[in-house]
This record gives C-alpha cells, sequence and structure tokens, in this order.
C-alpha cells in the first residue's frame, strides 16, 4: 500500500529538507499534537453518508474549530446530498478522503464490514478516527485497528458514545463506592424490540446506476441480494452485519462492560449461545431471538435478544424477560441485580430501586453524542488517547461480547433436548429457557425450534477459543477478505 501524508506531515517534512534526513514516518506522527494545538480549524471526513453519518454530520459541524470538508460513500446521490450541506468535497471512493490534505480526522458511519479496513487505512494516512460501533466485523480484525493505533500513534474514538455520559460516572459511585445496593450478583442485558422482516425476492435486488457496488462490497463477498432493501437491512447478512447483537446489543453490553465491571473484565472466559431465526420467511440471516449466557471470573451475565412482537395479533409490543425476578427490566438497556435491590440502566437514564419496587435514587443522562465528539476532538488536539471516553481497546473488548456471541450463534446446531448445557447447568440457564418458551408459545414455537450451541471457554490473551467445541468456533473469528479490500495483519 502506498504511503500517505497529510498536509501538516507535508510542511514538516518540507521544513526539515534544508540538508537534514527526513525524517520516517512515526517520528512525524510524534509531533503532530503540537501542530494541531496551533491549527484553529480541524478539517472532518464523513465516511458513510447513511442515517448515521448524518446523525454525526451535526455534532461534528457545529464543534468549536471543526469543518466538514470532505464526505464519502459509494452511494454518488447520498455522498453528494450530505457534502452539500456543509459545501463539501463529495467522494464515492473513501481512499479519496484518505488522501485529501485538507482531512485531519475522519468519522467512519460505513456499513459494519468497512469499519476496520476504513479505520486502519486512515490511520496509515495520517488520519485520527471516530468510528463507529461495533468496531469490528470480527474479533480478529477489531485486534488489527487496536495494533494500528499504536503503531501509527493514532488517537482512535469507538461510537459507544453513553461512555461520555456524566451519569455513568454517577451511577458506578453509587453501586460500587457507596454500594447502596449491596454486591452485585448478575446482571441481565436486553434488546427486546419489534423489526419487521427484510423481505425475501425471487431475483437479486436490482442496484442503481448511483451505487459503486465494487466499494459498497468492499471486504466483504460480492454476492446477490435477495432482500427488498439495499441500505440499512446489511445489518442482518452475515456477510456485511453483526446482526442486533452487533447493532443494539454493542451498546447495552458496553454499558455492562463499564457499570458493572468497571472495565475489570475485558472478555467472558467462557459463554452459552442459544437463538435462532423464526417466524419470519425473509433472507436475513442473523438470529431475530439471540439469548446468550456469559461468565466471568466474578459474575455472569444473561443478555436477552428478540425482534419478534408479544404475539402475531400484537405487532408493535416488545418481548418481556424477568428471570423469575418480581421486577423486570428496560427494553434496550440492563438490570444490575444486586443483594438489595436492582439499577435498572438504559440510554440516558437509570434507577435504583429496592427489593420491594420503591425507588431509591434515579439518574439523569446528557447529550451523548455531542458529549462524544466533543471528548474525542479535546483527545485530538492535545494527542493524548488516555483522555478518551471509549478508546479503540475498550471498544474492541466491548464488541468482543458480541462477536464472541455471534460466533455462539454461528457454531449453534444442537437441539434442546441434547443440550449438556441446559442439563448440566439448570440453575443459570433454566429461567431463561422458561422465559423464552414463555414468548415463543403466542407463535406455536418452543424451545426445540431454536439451535443451541457447545459451551464456549474463550482465552483473553490469545484472543482464541480452546476446548470442547473450538475448532468449529475458531473458524468465525476472522473472515476471508475480498482483494484489493483485505484487512491487514499489523506487526
Amino acid at each position: 500500500m502506498s504511503t500517505h501524508y497529510n498536509r501538516r506531515d507535508w510542511l514538516q517534512r518540507t521544513a526539515l529538507m534544508g540538508g537534514l534526513a527526513v525524517l520516517p514516518r512515526e517520528s512525524v506522527f510524534a509531533r503532530t499534537s503540537e501542530l494541531r494545538s496551533a491549527n484553529e480549524t480541524l478539517g472532518v471526513g464523513i465516511i458513510g453518508a447513511g442515517g448515521r453519518g448524518n446523525e454525526l454530520a451535526a455534532p461534528f459541524s457545529k464543534a468549536a474549530g471543526t469543518k466538514i470538508v470532505a464526505v464519502a460513500d459509494p452511494d454518488a446521490q447520498r455522498a453528494n446530498k450530505l457534502a452539500g450541506k456543509f459545501d463539501a468535497k463529495a467522494y464515492t471512493d473513501l481512499r479519496e478522503v484518505f488522501d485529501d490534505s485538507a482531512v485531519d480526522v475522519v468519522a467512519i458511519a460505513t456499513c459494519n464490514h468497512w469499519h476496520c479496513l476504513a479505520a486502519i487505512w486512515a490511520m496509515q494516512a495520517g488520519k485520527d478516527v471516530y468510528v463507529e460501533k461495533p468496531l469490528s466485523h470480527t474479533q480478529w480484525e477489531g485486534r488489527q485497528v487496536v495494533r494500528a493505533a499504536r503503531k501509527y500513534d493514532r488517537i482512535v474514538q469507538v461510537g459507544t458514545q453513553q461512555r461520555s455520559d456524566p451519569m455513568q460516572a454517577e451511577i458506578k459511585q453509587y453501586l460500587h463506592s457507596d454500594k447502596a445496593l449491596g454486591e452485585i450478583q448478575y446482571v441481565q442485558a436486553n434488546r427486546l424490540g419489534v423489526r419487521e422482516p427484510i423481505g425475501k425476492r425471487s431475483e437479486p435486488l436490482s442496484i442503481g446506476s448511483d451505487v459503486d457496488m465494487n466499494l459498497w462490497t468492499g471486504p466483504a463477498a460480492m454476492q446477490p441480494l435477495f432482500r427488498n432493501s439495499l441500505h440499512y437491512d446489511w445489518h442482518w447478512d452475515w456477510n456485511t452485519g453483526n446482526g442486533e447483537m452487533g447493532n443494539w446489543g454493542v451498546h447495552v453490553l458496553d454499558d455492562v462492560r463499564n457499570v458493572a465491571y468497571q472495565d475489570s473484565v475485558s472478555t467472558p472466559k467462557s459463554l452459552f449461545v442459544v437463538g435462532g431465526r423464526l417466524v419470519w420467511n425473509d433472507a436475513g440471516e442473523t438470529p431475530n431471538v439471540h439469548y446468550a449466557v456469559f461468565e466471568t471470573e466474578s459474575f455472569p451475565t444473561y443478555i436477552a435478544l428478540s425482534n419478534l412482537p408479544a404475539a402475531p395479533d400484537k405487532p408493535k409490543s416488545s418481548w418481556t424477560s424477568k428471570l423469575g425476578r418480581p421486577q423486570g427490566g428496560p427494553g434496550s438497556g440492563y438490570v444490575v441485580v444486586c443483594e438489595g435491590g436492582y439499577f435498572l440502566g438504559q440510554r440516558g437514564r437509570g434507577k435504583a430501586i429496592d427489593r420491594d419496587g420503591k425507588t431509591m435514587q434515579e439518574f439523569q443522562g446528557g447529550d451523548i453524542v455531542t458529549l462524544h465528539v466533543q471528548n474525542f476532538l479535546s483527545a485530538v488536539r492535545e494527542h493524548r488517547s488516555d483522555l478518551l471516553n471509549a478508546e479503540v481497546e475498550t471498544g474492541h473488548y466491548s464488541t468482543g461480547w458480541c462477536n464472541l456471541a455471534n460466533v455462539g450463534i454461528r457454531a449453534a446446531s444442537t437441539p434442546m433436548a441434547d443440550s449438556t448445557f441446559v442439563a448440566e447447568k439448570p440453575q443459570v440457564w433454566g429461567q431463561l429457557i422458561e422465559d423464552m418458551e414463555g414468548q415463543l408459545s403466542p407463535f406455536g414455537l418452543d424451545g426445540e425450534s431454536l439451535s443451541f450451541g457447545p459451551e464456549l471457554h474463550y482465552d483473553e490473551k490469545t484472543e482464541r477459543f480452546r476446548g470442547d467445541g473450538a475448532e468449529n468456533a475458531n473458524r468465525f473469528l476472522r473472515r476471508d477478505y475480498r482483494s484489493p479490500f483485505s484487512v491487514p495483519e499489523i506487526a
């Protein structure tokens, strides 16, 4: 790959040319902090002009000392529309943004399968990076982004924006320092939100001439699409997306890592997963029912995920899951179950209640997207990754819980009746099964409709599975890439 330099690098190299040897790339990067501080304006490139790209453009454009100067999207219509709002250059090829000397930082809001390669290319071009969640499409490529940030000395923030909410520190103080609810026993995370099927076509989807499908597909396999829409519904295709687990699950599980574990746990030591794509006869591949048990060295976390409604005649009503408790939890959020009560956390607010359901304390959140972008830009100006609220390795680990849960479901094939985990650990799994079967019954289904995986054991140091089932599971930790869009292995 060719080496790229930005405007500041070029200026510094030019100043040093008078009889001095040209500095190596890493040395140039080491001095960019003082140059950034002297610059009044940071040029921002938005990579991906869909819904999330548009949402990110607003706080970046409003931040002091920044200007959106470039937008890239393989859908030229989208790129032109967003670029036009800011009098920015529009590109279909993201590599042109990385080569643009006016761009200092990039915000990556592409399809998930592009996140890692786009981030690495940006860093190799000397840009600092804000990359949306989930960080990665597979666990292996996420590690390469972490290594690239270290090698190229770049500032990389992951878009788990709740990390910048001031209430998170208040909640951790309440739970851990004050121990207002006593010791933590377990956590249940939820993503129980209704979605619609994505359709199933007999003929491949026709793509408009405004879309460069070679660039849109990038690192993924070039395949015909049999769903009804190109955009957004890529989430539910393993080739390009991470399913609901990587879409909303990463936000909730990142909250759990931050609030309940205080980041003391990087990834689970073992997990057990069950799920399937039920009821819908559509072109989607990822599960619309996905439950998991994550075991750690301290306490376990369970996640309940469903996109199905409560019943066929209740299309707007979501599932619920209480695990035998009198107190349920947020549909998109988590419950920290403690000796003396429950903490109910979700986007923008939280509430502590005692065992009788009486509210003990409430917490209110802030403007998290704006705060998260400001946190990133402050770290860029000072060239200090330690200032970041969601530094790349933190994002790698939180994404990892979702990646591992997805491996578990892709490796699943055992019917419930033959699952040794269910038979051997009813105290852990029994209530989840009961909850799931209760929610499936209105559709005429039960637990036998689901696929059960093996109990998988994960080594956080090697980032590989070990023991029974490891060979099958490990093959999902890294994908095959399509040339010339391969994620490089970073030494």
